[in-house]
Order: structure tokens, then C-alpha cells, then sequence
């Protein structure tokens, strides 16, 4: 009797990464001796609700279960059969074609997409492999639990996860802040010196505690005679110490203070400089509190670690080794039985340490976390009051204090053991020491002055060890806001200047676009776009929302440089000027535009911060402001409010095209620029936008197709891909995309029409 072994799925089967469900039921589908190669899960259904389906490749079909469907279907590896791989607003679309006609259809979040490439490339090599009759070489593909990208062989680690992961910060972070210190190394030098005097000085008083004791205090006691001018000597050596180490310590912490200011300082300038280099794809993936945090608090956290700890620190260290010397020159043995607690405090302080500086970069993270509702919720306060959410964003707060609170409480179950731990070990040191020095001067080893002077040089040994292990958790909250803040000028733009940048001399205003193409992350958002924008010229971008007008723009200001193809200007790469120089020949007009806390002046005056008030005032006659502004309290000089608040949304827009006249630019780029204001308003800022339009490139991006009839030729994007090129009569000839669209916009604004009425 012959028996058929059922198939199998092998410990490294993609099954093992779907649910139990699926597995069970996909079991019951597979013939004998088929292997699954690749598996997703599609959990989107047609109408783009969620709802989950299946596709299998094995080494023998394609199958699949759609959602809401009982049965399943299979595809053998024919000829002409193919898959086809788009997405488009956010929604990822596999297709399953032949020769003739469309076989199916899936859809999915773009969680899936990974997963979905992996899938395609599965097929295609079992496709061939049946066509050609070649068996394909298996290489056997891991892919992270976490994030489903796709591992290389014999990968441990995923490149993306380990991206996100927050790696404890090292002490050594701290020793990156010398380039900061160079400048300053002549002043640290005279600090340092006076350091060293400073300490000895302090050392004084205790070495002199020995003759005062053995010729001055015993003999007295004794009832012998004690010359006063001997007695004068020693008081005014004490003295004369403590005035000089005063003077010394005053001068160490004054100079010392004004370096570690001027490090903090110079730290804050350069990681804000370095922040404004960065590119916009950095920003989208930070908190405003975050970043706001690191720039201050970290920067002012390591100021104080510099200024003070690390100061006394140092000094501590000096002062160790000072009195060690002094303790092996009173009496070695002494000196020894004085160093044995130090192991005992130097496992401790090990112990410790790892444990606290984990603890305190994470503190660090969840005080971003703080920082970050303060930062969301300050700037969009009307939002917050207008829809009642006082409460809800009062809550989010407390939450948020309420985990800082917790993470705090468990570093300091920590601490708060650690730093008894050490001081109840340098209490035992001082006794384990008097109880043998008294032992030594019973044995006429030592004199009493010579134990009483030792006495007080092993109290400041001790002392010292237990100062120097409170630096452990100082030191670590200082390396955390170092590891914080060099994240930060590690990172590089993925907008890099040019190794040797291209002079721009007079910009015409010809923009060519070449097979343009562009992803965010793994997504597709433009593809193929080619395009020629003669000077002068106005160019609307019209489509859907998602189909990558938006984005060509910022591709266009070199926001973001694109991932194929290139974009030129009058005939030379973008990616080959200065950004700055490149940028400071184009307008940008906002849907929303952003305005600075100042004055009305100083707004318009933004891109050129010298105008004079004549060029200003002209730059708002052109944009129409000029009789609104005349009406405010203090004229140009009135205050604007932080983000605007105070003016209208058509004022705040005319301020904006005010201030890209001013500048003069070659090319403007107009980004919905009415399409949040009334009739009335447009119309008023419609005129100011024709006085911005004259003589220059100009691409605009209108949802209110109405606005572009100026426009000399609108250019039809879909999924990231131009569908139409012409005038406005010609693509409503044409009857197609724009045609559509067209109708379609129409329709709904004599809908809201009778709806008003």
C-alpha cells in the first residue's frame, strides 16, 4: 500500500508569519509536493474597506482568497501572464493580467508593500522557470517580524529596525565636545593651572595640623612653655592658605565658567545651523518639542556639567591624588589600610553605572514626550478650544508627566541605593583607620599630630571618593544630552550642496524635467514625469488629491531631490548650484502661509532683510496689502502674532505675496494660494497674483480649476504621472482626464449652490 505524503510547510515557510487561520486553510488547498514560496496578506477589500484576503505563490500557481469571497482561486504559470505593481494615495494595487484581459485585482496598505515586492518576485521567478524549463536557485529569505522588510542571507539584524533603536549613549560622547573646546584651550590651560595651585593651597591647612598638634597643643597640654611667636606662624600659615586658596578658587571658577558658557553657546549655534541645513524628509520624521528640547535644555544640561561638575570633578581628582601623596609621605602603612574600601566602591560605582545610563537616556526620551503635547498643543490652541478638547489634551499631558514620573521613580530606586552604599563604605574606611593609627601610636609608630593630621588628609580622601562617585550620575545625564545633540550633526541632508557648485549668473527661467521619479520611503509618488516650462511661461498642476502635484513642486525647490531623472534650469542639473544661491531665485506662495512674530515690515522684508521701507511698501502696493495695512494701529510697524493670528487668511496671504515680490524671483511657484479664502477675498488676491505672475515662470497648483484659465498650459497628473498636456479649451476638447475633472468640480459647486439657496 502506497501512501502520498501531505505537503508540508518547512520551519522557514512564509506561512509562518501569517496567522493560525490561514495556515490551517491553505493546507487543505495545496497538492502534493507543493511548496509555498511567498505569502501575503491583502486587508483591503474593493470599496478600500478593511477586510482580509490571501496570495499564495507556490512552485506550481498562483492562488488566492479575496475578501469576502468562500473560494478560492488559482492561476497556472502561463504565457503571457503578469503582475503589475502601482500605488496611489496611500493604497498599494497588485494586478494579475494575460494577454487579453485583467484576471485580478488586490489592494492593501502600504504596511504590505514589502511584502508584496517579495511576493512579485516569487512569481516572476517560478513564471520563468515553468516557461523555460530551468529549475530557479532557492535562496531562502528571512524577513523582520517587526518592520517585514526583507533580510539578506544570513542577516541578523534588520538595517531598518536597528535604525530606531535607541542605543545607550557612551561616556566617550562627551569627549566629541573638544572640538567645541579647542578654541578656548589657552583659557582652559590657565584654568587648569590654577586648578592645581588651587587644590595644593587647600592641602595646607592639613598638612600643618601635624607640627601644630606635635609643638604646639601636646606641650601646652604637657605644661611646657610654647614660644607665641611659633603659635603666630602656624595661625597665619593657616591663613595665609585659606586667603590664597580663595583667591585661586575664585579665579579657577570664574575663567572656567566663561569657557564652559562659551562651549554651550558656540554647541547651541552650530547644532540650530546644522538643523536649518538639514532637508524637509528630516523634519517630517521629528517632534517639534523633541528638537526644541535637545537645542535647549541638552545643550544648557551639558553648559552645567562642564561649568560645574566636571570642575569639581577635575578638582576632586587632583585633591585624591594630592593627599595619597601626602598619606604615603606621613606614614605607608597608614596609606595602605586607607585603600582598602576602594574596591568595594569601585564595584559599585560598575554596578551602577550601565544601569544609569540607560535609565537616563530614557528619561531623556520621555521627557520629549513632555515637551512634544506642550508643542502640539500651544501652537494649535484655537483648534483645541474650538472643538472642546481642553480635557482630552489636559489628560494627554498628565499621561505623559505620569510616565516620566514612573521612569524617574525606577532610575531612583537605583540611585538612591547606590549613593549610601558608598558613603556607609568610606564611613568604615575612617574607622578602620583611627582604630589602627591608634593602635600605631600605642606602639610608638606614629605621633599623635602624625595621626591627626592623617586623620584629617584620609576624612578628605574619603570624602572626595564619595564626591567623585556622585559625578556617575551627572555624567551620564550629560553624555545622554551628548548622544542627543550629535544625532543631530551627525546627520546628514539628503539634500547635499555640490563638491564644487555651478556660479548662477542670470536666471531666463527655463525648467526642463526629465524622466522625473520619486519615493517616499518605498512608495511611488511620481514616475516618469517629463516636462519642458519655457521662460515666462504659467504652468497650472492640476489632479487628485495624492497624484504628486504637491511633491513636484518641492522637487522643483529641490526640497527633496529626486530619486531618477534630473530637473534643470536653463539647461544645467539643480542638483548642481549652491542650494541657498538656487533657492533665492524662486517665490514661494503657500496655501498656507506662515508668518513670523514682528512686525508687518519685517514679514514682507523676509527673504530680502535690508529692503528699504520704499521697496517694502511698493512690494505691498503690487500685492494689494497696502490699504489694509495703512487701517492697523502702527501701520507696517504693527505686530503680528505668532503664526499670524490677528490678521485674516487674505491679509495673511497678501503679506506672503508681498513678500515674494520683494525678492524678485524668476520663478514662482503658487501652491493653492486661494484656495482657503472667500470670493471676494480671492478675487482681491487674484489681482495681487497677476501683478506676481508678470514676466516670470510660474507653476501653480489650484483645486479650483477656475483659477488656472491664465494659465498657458496645464499639465494633468494621475498616480504620480502626467496624463494631459494643453490650454484649457484644448483638454476640455479632448473630452478626458481634465475634462473630467472639470465636470466633475462643476457639478459640486451648483450642488452647494441650490443647497445654499
Amino acid at each position: 500500500m502506497t501512501t502520498t505524503s501531505p505537503p508540508t510547510l518547512s520551519m522557514a515557510s512564509p506561512m509562518n508569519n501569517l496567522p493560525q487561520v490561514w495556515a490551517q486553510e491553505l493546507t487543505l488547498q495545496l497538492k502534493q509536493d507543493e511548496i509555498v514560496l511567498s505569502a501575503v496578506e491583502t486587508d483591503l477589500d474593493a470599496s478600500l474597506r478593511f477586510e482580509r484576503g490571501l496570495i499564495v505563490v507556490t512552485n506550481q500557481r498562483l492562488l488566492s482568497k479575496a475578501p469576502n469571497e468562500q473560494n478560492w482561486l488559482s492561476w497556472s504559470y502561463t504565457h503571457g501572464i503578469q503582475m503589475r505593481h502601482h500605488d496611489h494615495a496611500g493604497v498599494g494595487h497588485l494586478e494579475l493580467l494575460d494577454e487579453a484581459r485583467l484576471l485580478a485585482h488586490w489592494r492593501f496598505t502600504l504596511g504590505q508593500n514589502l511584502l508584496v515586492i517579495r511576493l512579485m518576485d516569487s512569481f516572476r521567478e517560478q513564471l520563468e522557470a515553468h516557461l523555460t524549463g530551468k529549475t530557479p536557485e532557492r535562496v531562502e529569505q528571512n524577513i523582520c517580524p517587526s518592520c517585514k522588510a526583507v533580510l539578506e542571507p544570513e542577516q541578523e539584524e534588520c538595517p531598518v529596525c536597528t535604525k530606531v533603536i535607541h542605543t545607550p549613549p557612551s561616556t566617550w560622547t562627551l569627549f566629541r565636545l573638544w572640538r567645541f573646546a579647542r578654541p578656548y584651550k589657552v583659557s582652559l590651560a590657565i584654568g587648569f593651572t590654577l586648578m592645581l595651585l588651587g587644590t595644593a593651597a587647600h592641602m595646607i591647612p592639613r598638612y600643618l595640623t601635624k607640627p601644630l598638634t606635635d609643638e604646639v597643643l601636646i606641650p601646652y597640654q604637657n605644661g611646657q612653655h610654647v614660644e607665641p611667636a611659633l603659635v603666630a606662624t602656624y595661625i597665619g600659615g593657616l591663613f595665609g592658605a585659606a586667603v590664597l586658596a580663595w583667591l585661586l578658587s575664585w579665579g579657577k571658577t570664574y575663567i572656567l565658567a566663561l569657557v564652559s558658557e562659551r562651549i554651550g553657546a558656540d554647541l547651541r549655534t552650530a547644532t540650530y545651523e546644522h538643523l536649518l541645513k538639514l532637508s524637509l524628509e528630516y523634519f517630517g520624521s521629528k517632534r517639534t518639542g523633541d528638537l526644541m528640547s535637545r537645542i535647549g535644555s541638552e545643550s544648557d544640561r551639558i553648559c552645567v556639567y562642564l561649568s560645574l561638575h566636571l570642575l569639581d570633578f577635575a578638582t576632586d581628582v587632583l585633591m585624591f591624588l594630592m593627599t595619597a601623596a601626602f598619606l604615603l609621605h606621613i606614614d605607608t602603612k597608614l596609606a595602605l589600610v586607607t585603600l582598602l574600601p576602594l574596591p568595594l566602591i569601585a564595584w559599585a560605582i560598575h554596578l551602577v553605572r550601565d544601569r544609569l545610563r540607560t535609565g537616563f537616556e530614557k528619561i531623556d526620551r520621555v521627557w520629549g514626550e513632555v515637551t512634544n503635547v506642550l508643542a502640539d498643543t500651544i501652537p494649535g490652541i484655537r483648534v483645541v478650544k474650538a472643538f472642546a478638547q481642553e480635557q482630552r489634551e489636559a489628560t494627554r499631558f498628565r499621561d505623559a508627566n505620569k510616565h516620566n514620573l514612573a521612569v524617574n521613580d525606577k532610575l531612583n530606586k537605583v540611585w538612591s541605593l547606590f549613593s549610601p552604599i558608598v558613603s556607609f563604605l568610606t564611613d568604615i574606611g575612617i574607622l578602620v583607620v583611627w582604630g589602627f593609627g591608634i593602635w600605631q601610636v600605642s606602639h610608638n609608630e606614629i605621633t599623635v599630630g602624625a595621626l591627626v593630621s592623617a586623620v584629617a588628609f584620609i576624612s578628605n580622601f574619603y570624602g572626595r571618593i564619595d564626591s567623585m562617585s556622585r559625578i556617575v550620575s551627572v555624567t551620564q545625564k550629560s553624555a545622554s544630552a551628548a548622544k542627543r545633540i550629535f544625532d543631530i550633526l551627525d546627520h546628514v541632508s539628503s539634500v547635499p550642496e555640490p563638491q564644487n557648485p555651478v556660479k548662477i549668473k542670470e536666471v531666463k527661467g527655463q525648467i526642463e524635467l526629465r524622466e522625473v521619479g520619486f519615493r517616499y520611503g518605498n512608495r511611488a509618488v511620481n514616475r516618469g514625469v517629463s516636462l519642458n516650462i519655457q521662460p515666462g511661461e504659467m504652468i497650472g498642476l492640476v489632479g487628485h488629491s495624492g497624484s504628486g502635484k504637491s511633491t513636484l513642486v518641492n522637487l522643483i525647490c529641490r526640497f527633496y531631490d529626486v530619486a531618477e531623472g534630473a530637473i534643470l534650469l536653463d539647461g544645467v542639473d539643480i542638483r548642481s548650484f549652491a542650494v541657498a544661491d538656487y533657492r533665492s531665485n524662486i517665490g514661494l506662495v503657500l496655501q498656507e502661509p506662515f508668518l513670523f512674530f514682528g512686525t508687518i515690515a519685517d514679514n514682507i522684508a523676509y527673504g530680502k532683510p535690508h529692503a528699504t521701507r520704499e521697496e517694502i511698501i511698493a512690494a505691498a502696493r503690487a500685492a494689494h496689502a497696502h490699504e489694509f495695512i495703512l487701517r492697523l494701529p502702527q501701520g507696517y510697524d504693527s505686530m503680528v502674532g505668532e503664526r499670524g493670528q490677528g490678521l485674516s487668511g487674505g491679509e495673511r496671504q497678501r503679506i506672503s505675496i508681498a513678500r515674494a515680490l520683494l525678492i524678485d524671483p524668476r520663478i514662482l511657484i503658487m501652491d493653492e494660494a486661494t484656495s482657503s479664502v472667500d470670493s471676494e477675498t480671492e478675487k482681491e488676491i487674484q489681482k495681487a497674483l497677476d501683478n506676481l505672475v508678470k514676466g516670470r515662470t510660474t507653476i501653480a497648483i489650484a483645486h479650483r480649476l477656475s483659477t488656472l484659465h491664465k494659465a498657458d498650459r496645464l499639465v494633468v497628473l494621475d498616480r504620480g504621472e502626467v496624463v494631459e498636456v494643453g490650454s484649457h479649451d484644448d483638454l476640455m476638447a479632448k473630452q478626458g482626464a481634465y475634462f473630467k475633472l472639470y465636470e466633475a468640480q462643476a457639478r459640486n459647486a451648483a450642488a452647494l449652490a441650490v443647497g445654499g439657496e
